[in-house]
């Protein structure tokens, strides 16, 4: 098992929704580690470069305009292969076909507003977490209980 960190995003329609303690409720309940949290409003500028995978497909814009449109709850989590455990409990991108019991699975049922966005490799949240966090805004402490879970 390899300890990783991943970027998790609970996006405008999350937060309007009230699912941000739902979501870390869930994150904190299989055992990851909250290592970096904040809201934000995140500018177009920012938005563009976490998308840039996406750049010139049609749907870019549309991407950034939902991102933009209200506040983000950004968290940098550690654990035990943290990337594939958080893919896990987010569930399929388009909530219609995510599995009850996931986060995407339980809160949404489409692929445009579907709660969360969570790294899906280490390159990736090594692309994506400088544009929501400064180094020092991701603490390296120990909860004390790591090894229970």
């Amino acid at each position: 098992m390899a300890v990783e960190k991943t970027l998790i995003l609970i996006k405008p329609d999350g937060v309007k929704r009230r699912l941000t303690g739902e979501v870390i409720k869930r994150l904190e309940q299989k055992g990851l580690n909250i290592k970096g949290l904040k809201m934000m409003k995140l500018s177009v500028e920012k938005a563009e470069k976490h998308y840039s995978v996406h750049n010139g497909k049609p749907f870019f814009k549309d991407l950034v305009s939902y991102i933009t449109s209200g506040p983000i709850i950004a968290m940098v989590a550690q654990g035990n292969n943290s990337i594939s455990v958080v893919r896990g409990l987010v569930g399929a991108t388009d909530g219609s076909k995510a599995a009850p019991g996931t986060i995407r699975g339980d809160f949404s049922i489409s692929i445009d507003k579907n709660i969360i966005h969570a790294s899906d490799s280490v390159e990736s949240f090594n692309h994506e977490y400088p544009i929501f966090f400064e180094e020092p805004e991701i603490l390296d402490f120990s909860y004390g209980d790591e090894k229970l879970f």
